[in-house]
Order: C-alpha cells, then sequence, then structure tokens
C-alpha cells in the first residue's frame, strides 16, 4: 500500500509541475492549447517529461519502495562476495560500479535501475540469496548488471515517452468528440 501512495503521490507532482509549466510556456510563446498542434506538444511534453523525471528518480523510488538497503560496507561474507561479483561484472562491461543493494523478500528477484550506466542500482532480494546458489546467482547479477550497460532503463524510458505520448493525444482527441 505504501508503495502505491508513494506512486500516485509523485505522479500527481509531476503532473502538477508540468501542467503550471507548460501553462506558462504556451502563454509565453502564444501557442492555442486548443489546437492539433498545441495539443500534440502538449501529450509529449506531459508523455516524455514524465517518462524521463520518473527515469531521474528510478533509483530513489526502487529504494524507498521495496526498503532496498545498499551496501556501503559489507557485513558478512555474502555482501563482500555479492559487491565483488558486481564490481567484477562492471569492470568488464565497461560501466561504473553501480550502487548494490539487497532487499528483504522471500521471492526470487533482482533488479537494475538508474539513469545512466555510470549512475545505476543492482538489487537482490533475501530470497534470491538463500534460495539459489552463487553459481546462479552470478548468472542473475550478469543479466542485471547486462541491463544497465546496454541502456535498457532509457531505452524503455524513450518507448514510454512515446506511448505516453500517443495515450495523451488519443485521448483528448476521442475526449474532445
Amino acid at each position: 500500500m505504501k508503495r502505491v501512495v508513494l506512486f500516485l503521490i509523485t505522479n500527481l507532482a509531476v503532473v502538477l509541475v508540468l501542467g503550471i509549466v507548460l501553462s506558462v510556456v504556451f502563454a509565453v510563446l502564444g501557442i492555442n492549447s486548443q489546437s492539433m498542434g498545441g495539443l500534440l506538444i502538449f501529450a509529449a511534453v506531459f508523455g516524455f517529461g514524465g517518462s524521463f523525471i520518473s527515469l531521474l528518480m528510478s533509483k530513489w523510488l526502487a529504494k524507498r519502495s521495496t526498503g532496498a538497503v545498499v551496501i556501503e560496507r559489507p557485513r558478512n561474507a555474502t555482501e563482500q562476495w555479492l559487491l565483488e561479483t558486481v564490481k567484477r561484472q562492471a569492470q568488464k562491461a565497461g560501466i561504473g560500479m553501480p550502487e548494490v543493494a539487497v532487499y528483504d523478500s522471500p521471492e526470487i528477484n533482482a533488479f537494475a535501475t538508474g539513469a545512466n550506466r555510470n549512475n545505476a542500482l543492482v538489487a537482490v532480494s533475501t530470497g534470491l540469496l538463500q534460495n539459489m546458489t552463487q553459481e546462479e546467482a552470478e548468472a542473475v547479477l550478469a543479466h542485471e548488471v547486462s541491463h544497465v550497460a546496454n541502456g535498457d532503463m532509457i531505452t524503455l524510458a524513450l518507448i514510454q515517452g512515446v506511448v505516453n505520448t500517443f495515450v495523451i493525444f488519443l485521448a483528448r482527441v476521442v475526449a474532445g468528440l
């Protein structure tokens, strides 16, 4: 429930700020927001703006929503192994060392997020660490590091921006009929 509330508050804040900024910009530039061109600009600003703001906030939101704890100094052999493994894989992939975090969950899961290749987060669940061998966990970590190295988060943000723009534009057109 906490995650949903945090997500809704964040999205409402983004929409409010973008709406105010867009209203001021349209007024200054003399763009009629009722025209199709104005509507397309409106949809693109909201669509891509929301997507990129989410991307920029992704590490913070992921840590906050999962309760992930970033490993600053390893407290045990597992955390030491985790840091060393991610560091080795990041070096092989030619990216900066991502933050490494563990979050409490019985599910076997891992994820990577972050705005760019040199400012990312790789997180694993306690369920993954407890139920997989080191070899299996290393393969999962390599998969997550490859997401960072390939820039998958940025690619998905661009795709989400296009989808958002299309949905906003189409919804406004249909609502105006």
